[in-house]
């Protein structure tokens, strides 16, 4: 190998909807990014899309820029053994991942849920970085929290650890709430689309600013509902942060006081008073940085979750 090489990994941030990969350097620069569409039409589809566009990035990384491995993460749960269950990709319940991406590209690969992906990345190179103890809660489509304690990820006995759409935070529980959890239904962005009787959780954003009432109650009311969550999570964990990411981020101007508001009532009152709570300066990067963190370690971290 040339003495003078880039030792470059590949992140993968694979979604429901959206797929993402880029070369990432040893101090966290994104370059050559790729963004695409997810091929739903079988379940192997976006593993072959995942293989396409990294031999594409490995072709272009250039003479000087040395790949040592690929960090993909996953919208769902990851076992011990790379295994993936995505409940929002047809036939992933237990899809081989790590081991067919380390056979079809011969280089190491290690698989995170997005939400650990997204707190390891905030702290590596956003918000929350040199924190040990972390919260990144990702809202969207649905919520999730990725959670660093002590400088270790809380996982769970089942790897179910950080499904915070599933926190109780109100008497309210719907039929919506028996499948997405009761947070996830009346707080992410579906459940905001619902209550303006719209598209998506955007245009009641822009209709918010432009005046309408209804819209702006609606993110008041969810910002609300966010902070009793997030009340809980301060309480559970005393965190130093709590990083606000995700798509519904972008409308953090809309409901951020409010979520502040709540947490301050309803946490510990140490806790709530020392937290800090803060909109990701990361965006969609945090989950590509958070699993390039973790290729770049894969010879000091084990086989676990990895095709090396």
């Amino acid at each position: 190998m040339n003495a003078m090489a880039e030792n470059y990994v590949i992140g993968v941030d694979l979604g429901g909807t959206k797929l993402a990969a880029a070369l990432v350097d040893g101090k966290g620069q994104v370059s050559k990014q790729s963004i695409l569409a997810v091929d739903t039409s079988s379940s192997l589809a976006p593993v072959n899309q995942i293989v396409a566009v990294t031999r594409e990035l490995i072709r272009a990384k250039g003479a000087k820029k040395t790949i040592s491995g690929i960090g993909v993460a996953v919208p769902g749960l990851v076992r011990r053994d790379g295994t993936v269950w995505a409940p929002n990709l047809n036939g992933w319940k237990r899809m081989a991942l790590a081991q067919g991406l380390k056979r079809a590209l011969g280089l190491p690969v290690i698989v995170e849920s997005d939400r650990n992906a997204a707190v390891l990345g905030e702290v590596w190179c956003g918000a929350a970085r040199g924190k040990s103890d972390a919260i990144v809660l990702m809202l969207g489509t649905g919520i999730g929290a990725g959670i660093l304690s002590g400088g270790n990820l809380v996982r769970g006995a089942h790897e179910l650890s950080g499904c915070a759409g599933w926190m109780v935070v109100a008497e309210k529980y719907g039929s919506e709430a028996q499948n997405v959890g009761q947070l996830e239904s009346l707080a992410a962005g579906p459940a905001i689309a619902r209550a303006a009787r719209a598209m998506n959780a955007q245009s009641v954003a822009e209709a918010a600013r432009r005046g309408d009432r209804t819209s702006i109650n609606i993110y008041l009311e969810a910002g609300r509902m966010l902070g009793y969550g997030v009340a809980n999570l301060v309480s559970l964990f005393d965190p130093e942060i709590v990083v606000i990411g995700g798509g519904l981020a972008k409308a953090s101007d809309l409901f951020l006081d409010a979520l502040r508001k709540a947490v301050k009532e309803r946490a510990q009152p140490i806790a709530a008073s020392r937290v800090r709570i803060v909109i990701s300066p990361l965006g969609s990067h945090a989950n590509l940085l958070g699993v390039a963190r973790l290729a770049s370690s894969i010879g000091r971290i084990g086989r676990r979750r990895t095709g090396g």
